[in-house]
Order: structure tokens, then sequence, then C-alpha cells
């Protein structure tokens, strides 16, 4: 069980018998009475977004959510088909679950998935990927003081702006959570 002094992002807790994850909260003391959590919760199991109010002190229950290292092998319509490396069994995960995060995977990479009764949930990425830009337009030779941006499309499809000075077949870093150019590796 969790009590409302452990709540943090991105903690998992189990509400009336569903998962949710903590997106934000904030602890508040009205004028009467004693102090209140309020909560921005996301559904793991239809990733809705709800608004929770609880009392300090309330406790919640804690979710049967492990990970697992699983590969990524292709994405077959709406879904991802991972494999666990352990059992070598194929697992589907929808990509409604993912969130976005299918944008940074390439067939064959390894990942971090969330399962909860041994369903595939979510996948966690580390904070920032390395990859490879396919397609960009030819910068300014020389520009590389301004703040000027052009897109580019990477090897997994996402499209992200850089600066001028990128190239195809350059190797950028990039921020898996706000999807922004992070600086260009060698």
């Amino acid at each position: 069980m969790y009590s409302t002094t452990d709540f943090k992002r991105g903690l998992k807790i189990l509400m009336d018998g569903t998962p949710y994850e903590i997106i934000e909260f904030q602890h508040f003391k009205p004028g009467k009475g004693g102090a209140m959590i309020r909560t921005k919760l996301r559904n793991l199991l239809n990733a809705r977004v709800v608004d929770k109010t609880f009392r300090s002190g309330e406790k919640v229950g804690k979710p049967d959510i492990e990970h697992r290292d699983m590969q990524f092998l292709y994405i077959e319509g709406d879904n991802l088909v991972l494999m666990d490396l352990e059992s070598y069994e194929q697992h589907y995960m929808s990509k409604e679950n993912s969130d976005g995060k299918e944008d940074f995977l390439k067939d064959g990479q390894q990942v971090k998935i969330m399962l909860y009764n041994g369903d595939p949930l979510d996948l966690e990425l580390p904070a920032s990927l390395v990859l490879e830009v396919t397609h960009t337009e030819p910068g300014a030779k020389g520009d590389t003081v301004s703040n000027v941006t052009k897109p580019a499309t990477l090897e997994t499809g996402l499209v992200v702006n850089v600066p001028l000075f990128i190239n195809i077949g350059n190797r950028v870093k990039v921020n898996t959570e706000t999807r922004e150019y992070l600086s260009r590796e060698n």
C-alpha cells in the first residue's frame, strides 16, 4: 500500500482495481479541515487522464506491475510486436498504450516493457537516443551560430527540427520526452 506521502510524479498506483500513473500532484491545505492532495492520473489500461483529490494520509493500492527487457520486432497494424528475451514468446502492445514512443523504435532495439498481469502496458525509453538523419534539406555552409532550424527525418521516421549545419548521415541526440534535438554525435 502507498500513502499520499509517497506520491511523486511517475508513481504507479492501484485505484478501484485499475492501475494509474501519477502525472501531476499538488499538496494544498484548505481553510478548514486537513491537507489534501490534488492529482492528475493517467489510466494505464486506456490512457485516459482523470483528476482525483485525496485526503492527506489516505492509502492506495500497489499494482502488480513487472518490468522486463524485450526486443522490438516490428509494427503490425495498430500493434507493436515485442519478443520476451527470456522466454522468446511474442507479445502485442497497442500503439495507443505507447503514447507515441513507437516513433523512437528501430527494428531489433531492446526496450524495457511494463507488464500488468502479464500484458504489456507501456514501454520505457532512455532520456535521449542517438538516431541517424535520413532526409533533410542542405544547410548554408558556415551558418553554425544562428538559431535557425530546419526539419529532418530520422531513421525511425520521426521528424525533428535541427540546426542548419546538420546533414544526411549525421547522427543526432534527441530528447525522448520533448522530441527535441539535443546535439550532434560523432
